[in-house]
């Protein structure tokens, strides 16, 4: 019996080569899986891939000599079987130092080489984002070098290119403009909406765009792509994700994301949720001595009352707290057709105005409140695009969207009973239809139709503070107009 035993136990050691074959494809340094790696047997002639986990079985490579592993933008490797057991099944692949030809969609709605964009542009790719960490879209601009950022408070930025701004320079959402009918040419904050943690791309483009665009964008385009569905490379179910947890000493932010990507054949799912709580910024020591705060108004008994900051250096009041989601669901019945839709929103709290409230007046300060109120961001987009070739082009995609904007402000000065509440909804309606078309098969031709359309809605209210009676009043915007492009 003894003998059998360990008859039994040689045959399993003997044996667990050839059961144990899988293989695993890590980044080197960092150890992430990299999947969609080829595996090529030059002996054998049998090639497959790793799945999402940057994993394979090469069984079937038992007897290869010479198995290649490639992937784009990797450093090939060859191995025999014999030295992949050596390894443990576990490669290590680094990042080629090649630089591959950057493609770009927002000069033409399609994917195009920088070569034959005749705009300088700019892309900010998910890696320098992770490494820079940024707070807000508008900080993730900022950080990049690119594009200047004007914030008048913690809850702001206003990107600049070139001198132009707000009403001349265009946002876009997975190719559905953001700016509306109130885009001013003061600055707005809307880019805050976005959520850098949900964004895979972005691309900013240095010179007009307005024969893409219309006239918005004749300072420049920043155009944001947003996380992609991912369906399965084998057709089960294959899920991933990613979650990050983040404070930050300077204005004691608490931040929390997760996204989860659920992937089968033809049907493809990404959810992503991001939750932040800004407390008030502490200015830098270096900072100009006009930001700091040694006074703040605080209402005590009905009276505005000015009080002592304790912290010059502390900004109060400026913080505030943020939420953002995001769902997109995708389904492909074949190669030529592919369905997706969105779901984004985003809220905010009010936030307050603080170069409003350190301005001096008669009594020392000249307000007692200046804040922006909830600013509200929601959109629902339809993307359906058709790959195969006719007469009329080789590929069309179509854009539904609707999207939903609510922005105020509320502003108090010193000792005045009058609060001033400014109000403002607008419901935006687009379609984009875009196709592409190569002629001779030496040029391409980009054409296609957009229809705009905006509702706005503007209100005005005075409360008395001590009353607490509400009054119409003046409003920003002409309230029920339209604007039709």
């Amino acid at each position: 019996m003894r003998k059998q035993i360990w008859l039994f136990l040689l045959l399993g050691m003997w044996c667990s080569p050839v059961w144990s074959q899988t293989v695993k494809v890590v980044e080197e340094p960092g150890g992430k899986p990299i999947p969609f790696v080829s595996i090529y047997s030059i002996d054998l002639g049998i090639n497959l891939l790793t799945d999402e986990k940057g994993e394979a079985d090469i069984r079937a490579f038992a007897d290869a000599k010479n198995i290649r592993f490639s992937f784009t933008g990797y450093r090939a490797l060859t191995y025999s079987f014999e030295e992949l057991q050596a390894l443990n099944f576990l490669v290590k692949m680094r990042e080629s130092v090649v630089a591959l030809e950057n493609v770009v969609i927002s000069a033409s709605r399609w994917e195009q080489s920088t070569r034959e964009v005749p705009n300088k542009m700019a892309s900010i790719k998910p890696k320098e984002v992770q490494f820079q960490n940024p707070q807000t879209a508008a900080d993730m601009l900022e950080v990049s070098g690119m594009v200047f950022i004007q914030k008048s408070q913690l809850g702001g930025g206003s990107p600049m290119i070139r001198g132009f701004a707000t009403n001349r320079v265009l946002l876009t959402v997975d190719g559905v403009r953001m700016n509306t009918a109130i885009f001013r040419s003061g600055n707005v904050q809307n880019v805050i909406s976005l959520d850098p943690f949900s964004i895979e791309n972005t691309e900013v483009i240095f010179g007009p765009g307005s024969t893409i665009y219309g006239s918005d964008a004749i300072g420049g385009v920043m155009s944001f792509y947003t996380l992609n569905p991912n369906f399965s490379a084998n057709g089960t179910l294959e899920a991933h994700g990613s979650s990050t947890l983040r404070y930050s000493s300077a204005n004691n932010e608490q931040t929390v994301h997760a996204d989860v990507n659920l992937g089968w054949k033809k049907w493809a799912s990404v959810t992503s949720i991001s939750y932040s709580n800004f407390d008030d910024l502490l200015m830098g020591t270096r900072g100009p001595e006009e930001y700091l705060r040694p006074t703040y108004v605080d209402r005590i008994n009905g009276k505005d009352t000015v009080l002592q900051n304790p912290d010059p250096r502390r900004q109060k009041p400026s913080g505030y707290d943020q939420i953002n989601l995001m769902q997109k669901i995708r389904f492909a019945p074949n190669e030529a057709w592919d369905f997706q839709y969105a779901f984004h929103y985003s809220e905010t709290s009010p936030y307050p105005r603080y170069d409003r409230l350190i301005r001096p007046g008669a009594n020392g300060l000249r307000s007692a409140e200046w804040a922006y109120g909830p600013q509200i961001w929601m959109m629902n987009n339809l993307n359906i695009s058709h790959s195969q070739g006719s007469n009329l082009y080789d590929r069309m995609i179509l854009r539904l969207s609707y999207q939903h904007f609510e922005e105020s402000r509320i502003d108090r000065n010193f000792n005045s009973a009058r609060r001033r509440i400014r109000e403002e909804q607008v419901e935006a309606f687009s379609a984009n239809l875009d196709f592409e078309k190569r002629v001779n098969g030496q040029s391409t031709l980009f054409y296609g139709v957009e229809a705009l359309t905006n509702f706005v809605e503007s209100k005005g209210i005075d409360v008395n503070v001590n009353m607490g009676i509400p009054e119409p009043a003046s409003t920003r915007y002409p309230d029920g107009s339209t604007w039709n492009s």
